[in-house]
Parts: structure tokens; sequence; C-alpha cells
């Protein structure tokens, strides 16, 4: 189940992709099913806050009627940053799925790891490495493009 899921959220990373995005993609599970996606829409939306967990964190509430995303997943292809980290304890995600590490920004265990080096009210669970390579390889590929474009 967990490949399934992650695959789902490279799909969204896909999407970024293909409108010059970051290619990072999230998606958020209840009860076996996706209830929410998202994906990087920093520089379509001009917006600094549109990441993928934070938009999908928007759509599980908005679907859900609530902002605590009680026995909720999320399974996101990068690392977190610090806020997106924030938001995850802040929405009450039960766990969170990543598939390949941030080490410039990551801050669930990279950089830093907001959700086990504090005192915070909510704990998260974390399971990193799902389908690493491929979440790896689309952000690798991203960026060699991006850069052979700038030349």
């Amino acid at each position: 189940m967990q490949e399934y899921f992650m695959k789902q959220a490279l799909k969204e990373a896909e999407k970024a992709y293909k409108k010059l995005e970051v290619p990072v993609g999230a998606v958020i599970v209840k009860d076996g099913k996706i209830i929410a996606r998202g994906y990087n829409q920093k520089e379509t939306k001009k917006d600094t806050t549109k990441h993928a967990e934070i938009i999908a964190i928007q759509k599980a509430s908005k679907k859900l009627g609530s902002w605590r995303l009680i026995d909720c997943e999320m399974y996101v292809t990068l690392e977190p940053c610090s806020m997106c980290a924030g938001a995850i304890i802040n929405s009450r995600i039960k766990k969170i799925y990543i598939g390949t590490k941030d080490e410039k920004t990551g801050a669930v265990g990279s950089v830093l790891n907001l959700l086990e080096d504090y005192k915070f009210n909510h704990k998260v669970e974390i399971e990193s490495g799902i389908m690493q390579k491929e979440c790896e390889k689309i952000l690798k590929d991203f960026f060699k493009e991006l850069r052979k474009s700038k030349k």
C-alpha cells in the first residue's frame, strides 16, 4: 500500500514538473483512501506558502470539515521544510511517509527534526525512504533540465 500511495504523490510531483515547479507531490490518506492531493505551486501562484503539503492539508481540512486531520497519513515525495513540518504537527496528522531527504531545508531529520526533537503537544510518526530512487530521480532530472535551460 505504501508504494501505491507514494506513486500517487509522484503523479502530483509530475504535475509540478510540467508547470516548471520544483517537483514535489503529496497525498493525504484516511481509512485507506486518498482524501487530498497537492503539488508545489509557488511559482505559478506567486505564493511562497503553496507547497505540496500545505495544499494537501488545506484540501483535506475542507473535505473533512475540520483542521484536525486525526488518523490521516501523508505521503510526500520530498522531506518537508520547517513550514510544512509545523503544519503537519498542527493539523494532527498521524504519520508521514517521506520519499527522499532534503539535505538543504529538510525539517524532518536532515537539517533539523521538528517532529521529534521538540516537545510539541502532538507527535507524528515518520517513515522515510519510500520509493526513494524514484523520488530522487524526478528532482535530479528537474534541476538538471533547469540548469541546461539557463545556459
